[in-house]
């Protein structure tokens, strides 16, 4: 950092300090054709390349680094006598900074808090997602090697790469944000790029409420259910908020509880002070050191967890978080892909055969229902929003299980689901946003035995059937 301190000492000191700089730029107009303008960006980053070394990279975000780096830009732009008018020479700086120091184009999407998803979808369209609508952005990059300059800055510190040997790649910024990253050939009009943003702010269940995702009544009983141990699938689609709910499940286990988690990409926020973080890696440029889920949930077994939390099961390690959760790990959490509860319950099993074992259908779906006390879907609408549809109990497999429900037929190898409370769309108002109500199926659940072993009683009026 020494010669970056020396540097801003001369440049603060030179007879073209910042205020004639920008003196000089407001006289100048702008001259310059977009192909100019991007051979102007690889000068300047060349000379700053020279001026800064490694120093770019490690003092990225110190703030007296960053001003000295504005003002060298501003510097070379005079050494270089260019052109350009007041506000076009401002935004120049602006985005060398950002393609230097930041995300290039989409720093300022970055930024915003606001935006639950960035797309880019080739060099010229770069779509947002916020409040859960998609939109389209005026920012465009100058060229597909843009984009892909992008992606490789974005993997390159991580000892990944993304060539056309391994065209699709996972990764994820310093602040958690997830990354999907592709290019061609298998990215036809790409690079493409999707950002999945967390934000900063730690969501309780209570929020939910608030927004509308959740009734009281279903608050209530989800964190009477973690108080209680119960083992919680929470299922949904694809960007529904699963994770997020996950985080705020996780917030509610006691702060003396061990609990390992185990992820694809490091996304959960733990906030006990007992926690071990453990994350899948892929393989290296040689093919070998990839470190799969399920290897990780299968180690995390031997280390002798309280509880587990699984970011997320899609393969194998489904059928060994199975076997925890029946073997004294009350109280794990994890999630999967699926529309529906039911749905749920056929994903898990296929993915139980993806572990390899020969095991008859039944044999897997006793694991299932011995393992799961509740399914929790979260579910995104037609109008954006996120809601919990549905909290299921699992039930139970064959003649027992068909009894607790009033059955008089019933089928051996069927795992028997009951929804406790869901969410019921009546239809849509004027602006287009969904409307329905939250409502109690009246089904007393099995688990209010557990809850009450544990201290906790519900009100039974909490269960009473409600009318759409």
């Amino acid at each position: 950092m020494n010669q970056s301190k020396l540097l801003g000492q001369r440049l603060a000191n030179s007879s073209d300090d910042y205020q004639m700089q920008q003196q000089f730029a407001e006289s100048q107009h702008a001259a310059f054709s977009g192909e100019e303008i991007e051979e102007l960006s690889k000068t300047v980053r060349e000379k700053l390349n020279k001026m800064f070394g490694q120093d770019i990279h490690t003092e990225r975000n110190n703030y007296q680094f960053r001003d000295t780096m504005r003002r060298a830009i501003e510097a070379i732009l005079n050494d270089q006598q260019v052109r350009l008018g007041g506000l076009e020479r401002q935004r120049f700086v602006t985005d060398m900074m950002n393609d230097i120091l930041g995300f290039g184009p989409i720093q300022p999407l970055v930024d915003d808090e606001t935006l639950t998803e960035i797309m880019v979808v080739g060099p010229n369209k770069v779509y947002i997602e916020r409040n859960g609508q998609l939109q389209l952005t005026d920012i465009k990059f100058p060229s597909k090697n843009a984009v892909k300059l992008l992606i490789d800055k974005i993997v390159g510190p991580l000892g990944r790469r993304c060539d056309e040997s391994t065209p699709n790649v996972d990764a994820r910024l310093p602040d958690g944000s997830r990354v999907s990253a592709s290019i061609d050939p298998i990215a036809l009009d790409g690079p493409y790029i999707t950002i999945r943003k967390f934000g900063k702010k730690t969501f309780t269940l209570q929020d939910y409420v608030g927004r509308g995702s959740a009734s009281p009544e279903m608050v209530q009983f989800l964190e009477a259910a973690i108080n209680a141990e119960l083992n919680i699938f929470v299922s949904g689609g694809t960007g529904s908020g699963k994770t997020t709910l996950l985080n705020c499940l996780s917030n509610y286990i006691d702060p003396s509880t061990r609990i390992l988690t185990v992820e694809d990409s490091a996304e959960l926020q733990l906030q006990q002070p007992h926690v071990e973080r453990y994350e899948a890696r892929p393989a290296n440029v040689e093919g070998k050191g990839a470190i799969h889920i399920r290897d990780l949930v299968i180690y995390a077994l031997r280390k002798r967890p309280d509880r587990i939390v699984v970011g997320e099961i899609r393969g194998g390690e489904a059928m060994d978080m199975l076997q925890a959760m029946n073997t004294g790990h009350d109280g794990s959490l994890t999630t999967g892909h699926a529309n529906s509860p039911k749905q749920m319950i056929n994903r898990l099993e296929t993915m139980c055969l993806m572990a390899g074992l020969e095991l008859p259908s039944k044999a897997i779906r006793e694991t299932i229902a011995g393992a799961i006390h509740l399914i929790v879907q979260i579910s995104r609408l037609q109008d954006g929003s996120r809601k919990i549809t549905h909290i299921t109990e699992v039930i139970g497999m064959g003649k027992e299980a068909a009894e607790i429900l009033g059955l008089k037929n019933y089928e051996k190898e069927v795992v028997y689901l009951q929804d406790i409370f869901r969410f019921v769309q009546t239809g849509k108002d004027e602006d287009g946003r969904v409307v329905g109500k939250f409502v109690a199926t009246g089904h007393k659940p099995l688990c209010i035995e557990k809850f009450e072993s544990h201290g906790i009683f519900l009100p039974a009026s909490m269960f009473d059937p409600m009318e759409v």
